[in-house]
């Protein structure tokens, strides 16, 4: 994968993290709760409705990870199109670290939380950035 489409990749996984992050922020309110407690529903199965995000400290807690998880992806995004296309080694590094280990504990805390299928689901993330880090790190070295 060239540097240009690795970029791009990035740039578009980066902004799905941030966007999951703002859908979960808007959580914190009943009334843009919809969708993620869906979400919810769905990754807590069986879908039966069951999440209702009535309680303060869910919203609260939501709120809290929405605005991590958008700070996060725009922290990626900059390194993805900031240091990555300078220093493909050390931004691919930083990224992959840092995906990893959110992977890691995410996953986890799920399957600690009694939710397996949301480690499941984290792969879809994991994939979004290892994919073309390690595709487009195999470009650079056969240059």
């Amino acid at each position: 994968m060239s540097l240009q489409r690795t970029v791009l990749w990035l740039k578009w996984a980066s902004a799905i993290v941030i966007g999951f992050g703002i859908l979960t922020v808007f959580g914190a309110s009943p009334v843009t709760a919809g969708p993620i407690l869906f979400l919810l529903d769905f990754v807590i199965w069986p879908l039966d409705g069951a999440q209702s995000g009535a309680a303060t400290e869910f919203r609260l807690a939501l709120a809290i990870s929405g605005g991590i998880m958008a700070g996060w992806g725009v922290l990626l995004w900059q390194l993805s199109t900031r240091l990555y296309p300078r220093e493909p080694e050390l931004g691919s590094s930083l990224i992959l670290t840092s995906i990893g280990i959110w992977f890691v504990v995410d996953s986890l805390g799920s399957v600690a939380a009694g939710v397996p299928l949301n480690a499941l689901l984290n792969t879809t993330f994991l994939v979004l950035f290892f994919w073309p880090l390690r595709t487009g790190a195999a470009a650079a070295v056969s240059t």
